[in-house]
């Protein structure tokens, strides 16, 4: 049989189309699909790792509990801005229906300031209000909100006048700095503050204020081996401190150590029986905390990004991270869980760490490398990265 259009006489000859050649690179099968792009810094050499952590997390919590039924691929972002927005603008051309990314502060802030296409989620949040775009929203781990919440415990604890102990890291001097803003406005004391220093003049002055009962508190913004050293000089004070004081070591000579201390950190590392941790498979990186956060940064994006995508307008969730709300400005705002270290304590951590099973996809995602920049005629300062908590 044949068509209708054959058999109309006037109808024009078909002109085939010129040959042409194949292109030299062919597109790689699958990139127009629709699918979640992870925008992480896997081929960073500094912060690699950080961006292998969170995509880990990222795709144990994707299989809990059946697989995902949109595409998951990884567009290598670092640091560099024009290379995040490119790597954006060509996840959301290819396919996107979500975004999860950048997690390092000047992609996510490059990103922010661009067009916003798809319900697009940062990992860090750039400094001052997030732009009034409708889809985009951000979460972020800043040590802030846990000095924050230290100093609004402390004080419906009945704690009115604090000392200070703060390390020399700006990520320490920053929590620090938060914690002092929040006690004072509450109506609290800030009585003094010490820079960490282990010689025996220094603990000798530090016992000395301890004694004339000025305070009756500290606040530790310090690392754990630096808890460790002045514990013991500051009793009977009642102690707080960052999440960077706590190691993770639920061993007897830890606990010792850092005996009565109250941390604030997220329920992954200090609630590990609790029901919903441990549905998921604890990250191949265990023992080394930082990772250990990004991991589970990644299991709650992935449960805020499936939120997003169903297009929630009002989201609360009990996360492994803490709890997370999203605000008018459409960030999440995360509320961490403390813990008083010790194991006479009631709420101390319980029991031993479980062995980390590392999680092993089916299928690795695709790693989606978009085509680099043009060079800047004028070559970007070198940027040195932090020390501590980088990202």
């Amino acid at each position: 049989m044949t068509s209708a259009w054959a058999q109309t006489p006037s109808a024009p000859p078909v002109t085939p189309l010129p040959a042409t050649k194949p292109p030299a690179t062919p597109t790689p099968l699958g990139v127009d699909a629709p699918h979640i792009a992870l925008l992480l810094p896997v081929d960073s050499s500094t912060f690699r790792r950080h961006g292998e952590a969170l995509r880990d997390g990222f795709l144990a919590a994707s299989k809990i509990p059946d697989p995902p039924k949109l595409l998951i691929r990884v567009y290598p972002v670092g640091e560099d801005a024009k290379q995040a927005v490119v790597a954006y603008k060509q996840a959301a051309e290819t396919g996107a229906r979500l975004v999860i990314g950048p997690l390092l502060r000047a992609a996510a802030a490059a990103v922010a300031a661009g067009d916003i296409s798809v319900p697009t989620l940062l990992l860090n949040a750039p400094k001052g209000a997030l732009p009034n775009k409708p889809d985009l929203y951000a979460i972020s781990l800043q040590i802030e909100t846990e000095a924050q919440q230290a100093a609004q415990l402390a004080y419906q604890e009945g704690r009115r006048s604090a000392y200070t102990i703060v390390g020399e890291s700006q990520l320490l001097r920053r929590a620090n700095c938060v914690f002092i803003e929040e006690f004072v406005k509450l109506g609290g004391k800030h009585a003094g503050e010490f820079l960490f220093n282990t010689s025996p003049a220094e603990l000798t002055r530090l016992r000395q204020a301890v004694e004339t009962r000025t305070a009756e508190m500290a606040f530790l913004s310090l690392t754990t081996q630096q808890a460790r050293a002045v514990r013991t000089t500051l009793e009977p004070l009642a102690l707080y401190a960052v999440s960077q004081a706590y190691g993770g070591d639920v061993s007897p000579a830890a606990v010792v150590d850092l005996a009565g201390i109250r941390v604030f950190d997220m329920p992954w590392l200090l609630q590990r029986d609790h029901p919903a941790v441990m549905i998921y498979p604890r990250a191949a990186s265990a023992g080394d905390l930082d990772l250990e956060r990004l991991y589970a940064l990644g299991i709650d994006a992935w449960r805020i990004g499936q939120a997003l995508l169903a297009r929630h307008t009002e989201i609360v969730l009990d996360g492994v991270t803490g709890k997370l709300t999203l605000g008018r400005d459409r960030q999440f705002a995360r509320e961490p869980v403390s813990a008083r270290l010790g194991t006479t304590l009631p709420d101390a951590p319980v029991g031993p760490v479980p062995a980390p099973v590392t999680p092993t996809p089916d299928k690795p995602p695709a790693i989606i490398k978009p085509a680099p920049p043009k060079p800047p005629t004028d070559k970007p300062a070198t940027r040195k990265p932090a020390a501590t908590r980088s990202y």
